[in-house]
């Protein structure tokens, strides 16, 4: 197998009192085709995408992968989240965390409670994404039909046939975008990648090798 490159730093962003934690995996060789950014859900951290080896694999399907803690999660505790700060749209957020990290074009994979960060950022900024993987996000129905059908971006839908709230709902809103495909984990729950990271991973590599 190809070696990886793994490092742990921390961004400072404008709109932040504190810097945010990041864990971050490369090829070995430093030849990299493109670049992800890992979000994750409230419970759960960057420290999930190392353990079940999300980094590992990103990083030997030859992308650089960066996983964050959000803001007020994770090692990232002390820097409040955007909407509480008020000063930054969430949609902003990531935007400029991709700009400090020279991430864009990036492919944003976005689990449960980051929807609230992520979706704005695909309707408002769908230049800087390469692709997008929603994984049951919230915040889902706060867009309309009409403006799921005017992002072009590539999008993988996936969730655990489990799941049967959050990720029926967040499929139902997200099947109006233009460029999508869905994958239905069998037998996972709303974190369906903890449930089967095997399927998970084959079925993200799958996805970023089509594009």
């Amino acid at each position: 197998m190809s070696a990886v490159k793994m490092t742990e730093g921390s961004v400072q962003l404008e709109s932040l009192k504190a810097p945010l934690f990041y864990r971050q995996s490369e090829p070995a060789t430093g030849e990299v085709k493109m670049s992800v950014l890992l979000l994750h859900g409230i419970r759960f951290s960057s420290e999930n995408w190392l353990n079940i080896s999300t980094l590992d694999t990103l990083a030997k399907a030859g992308c650089r992968a960066v996983a964050i803690d959000l803001p007020a999660l994770g090692r990232s505790k002390s820097a409040e989240a955007p909407a509480a700060v008020g000063e930054l749209a969430p949609a902003d957020f990531l935007k400029e965390l991709c700009g400090q990290l020279s991430l864009s074009p990036v492919v944003v994979i976005s689990p449960s409670l980051s929807g609230m960060y992520s979706l704005p950022f695909l309707h408002q900024h769908q230049d800087l994404i390469r692709a997008y993987v929603p994984v049951a996000p919230i915040c889902t129905d706060k867009f309309t039909a009409e403006q799921y059908q005017s992002v072009k971006v590539p999008t993988l839908i996936v969730y655990g046939d489990q799941d049967t709230q959050l990720g029926e709902q967040s499929l139902r809103n997200l099947s109006n975008l233009a460029n999508h495909r869905v994958v239905v984990m069998k037998g996972a729950g709303h974190p369906c990648y903890l449930d089967d990271p095997d399927t998970w991973h084959k079925v993200l590599t799958d996805f970023l090798q089509s594009l």
